[in-house]
């Protein structure tokens, strides 16, 4: 070992050139180099080969729409819509140009409607395929009404995502009226994700308040056909509404008044949990209103969907602390929840403390935010938890303490405040305490044993439903596969030959019996 060191440092002091005095690479200087033609045209074949791509999706999606109204199979058209936010993405002038001109063969009015909003795109340039989706008779058959609303609704998708929503409205009304006058099955799924895009219109042309009664009309149409997609999507577009102008009331009228489809997907179920828990939490249920938010949260897409948990867990945090909780600590810790929940990270530690000064500076502080995000009128509530924490914690840390005392630590005008706030945390059992009105002090009692009392009964029962409520609707979600109930039935063959084997059995028995008797 030492002679190995030794070597080592004998090669270092030999090499000048070392790594501590080895000069640094002024790099390649640079120079002005042309691009090669093989790197320009496959620079250029990118965006033509992601418009082709985009192109066989869409060709794909309408044979799975075909094959669910030709096999009545719903299923199919769900695998196309799936994929909607993904294709709408990579959406151009130059895909629904060609999308349009490829499918659109035999109705040229709704062709011209609909490349009437459209730019006109480049020439074809050398090497460019023409989309031709429909040939031969397929070219002379009118399209399905599936597929016709499938497509206008790209456009419809492409038009909103760049900001032209007089244009969008115009497709979208034109789009509606077509799918009223239609009674087909397979077109519900369809036709939701449609008046989802056409609300959205409407909210960002703001004339979301005009379009009530469409909703309702259209609502009291799916239910009478047994839609529960259209139910689901048009019953949570109506609860935005009015929650979007404050009419609770109304909003509460009509959850008390209408089912909620059980046959939903997950991303209804967590819209609507949501609402309910805004309804719920302005009405003062705030045990209901937390119990639905955490649902909702379950419901929620795990890994997408940022911005709309964002928004549950910061009315989910304002409910817990109006129940007199505390969030947990991890949830602020997230992410992707960090930065929008710090506001609310800081609003809880002043409730936690119960500091009112450090609470109506953070009120001070992020009043708009908390306005934005429409949690200000629950927030005001929460001075009074505020007020009830100091006094809880007060009663803990003295056995005995005058009033004036009181009000100095909580920051109030004058003892007979702090009176009156003690005495109401007394009746609410907030402490257990006793005033002495006489000499102005607060005498508290000992603390009872909790375990004495039903709290941890209540507490246990409350995770026992818990799991039961997540059983049934695991259950209730469960997916099995087309007449799968009578995979383990037999035939009318096999039935016929398994008792023509019992009737040869049995005669055999017979014989058997027969010939053992003299």
């Amino acid at each position: 070992m030492k002679e190995t060191a030794a070597k080592r440092r004998g090669d270092k002091a030999a090499n000048p050139d070392s790594k501590a005095e080895k000069p640094k690479d002024p790099g390649p200087e640079t120079q002005d180099v042309e691009m090669p033609e093989e790197d320009a045209a496959n620079v250029a074949k990118q965006p033509k080969e992601l418009d082709s791509l985009t192109l066989d999706d869409i060709r794909e999606h309408v044979k799975q729409i075909e094959k669910a109204v030709s096999g009545k199979e719903p299923r199919f058209v769900l695998r196309a819509l799936r994929a909607l936010p993904s294709t709408s993405r990579r959406l151009n002038t130059n895909v629904l140009h060609k999308a349009v001109f490829g499918f659109f063969t035999n109705n040229t009015s709704t062709r011209d409607f609909l490349l009437g909003f459209l730019e006109e795109p480049m020439e074809m340039a050398e090497g460019d395929v023409q989309f031709r989706p429909r040939t031969g008779k397929a070219a002379s058959t009118p399209l399905l009404p599936e597929v016709e609303a499938y497509l206008q609704l790209l456009l419809v998708v492409h038009l909103t995502n760049n900001k032209r929503y007089s244009e969008a409205q115009k497709v979208s009304d034109d789009l509606l009226q077509k799918i009223g006058s239609k009674n087909r099955r397979a077109l519900d799924l369809v036709a939701a994700k449609c008046y989802y895009y056409h609300a959205r219109v409407y909210e960002f042309l703001k004339k979301f308040d005009t379009m009530r009664s469409f909703l309702h009309t259209r609502l009291r149409t799916a239910t009478l056909r047994h839609d529960a997609d259209g139910q689901a999507v048009l019953l949570n577009l109506l609860l935005r509404n009015y929650l979007h102008f404050n009419l609770y009331d109304q909003a509460e009228k009509l959850v008390s008044k209408s089912v909620f489809p059980e046959l939903a997907n997950n991303n209804e179920w967590a819209r609507y949990l949501y609402y309910t828990g805004r309804i719920k939490a302005i009405q003062l249920e705030y045990t209901e209103a937390r119990r639905t938010l955490t649902n909702a949260l379950r419901k929620a897409p795990q890994h997408t969907a940022v911005g709309f948990k964002q928004t549950v867990h910061k009315l989910l945090i304002v409910v817990e602390l109006l129940l007199g909780e505390i969030p947990d600590r991890l949830q602020f810790r997230q992410p992707s929840l960090k930065r929008s929940l710090m506001p609310y990270f800081l609003l809880t530690q002043a409730v936690r403390a119960g500091n009112l000064a450090k609470f109506n500076q953070v009120l001070e502080q992020f009043g708009e935010k908390f306005q934005t995000d429409g949690t200000y009128t629950l927030i005001i509530r929460l001075r009074h938890n505020v007020i009830k924490t100091g006094v809880r914690m007060i009663s803990l840390s003295y056995s005995r303490i005058s009033l004036a005392d009181i009000a100095q630590k909580l920051q109030l005008d004058s003892p007979e405040d702090a009176e009156f706030i003690v005495a109401k945390a007394i009746r609410d059992g907030v402490i257990e305490a006793s005033i002495n009105h006489e000499k102005g002090f607060v005498q508290s009692k000992e603390t009872m044993d909790i375990y004495g009392t039903r709290e941890p009964q209540l507490a246990f029962h409350q995770r026992i439903s818990f799991c039961l409520d997540i059983h049934n609707m695991s259950v209730k979600a469960m997916r099995f596969p087309p007449k799968a109930y009578n995979k383990d039935l037999e035939s009318v063959e096999e039935r016929r030959e398994r008792e023509q084997q019992d009737l040869e059995f049995a005669k055999e028995m017979a014989e058997d019996d027969d010939d053992s008797f003299p």
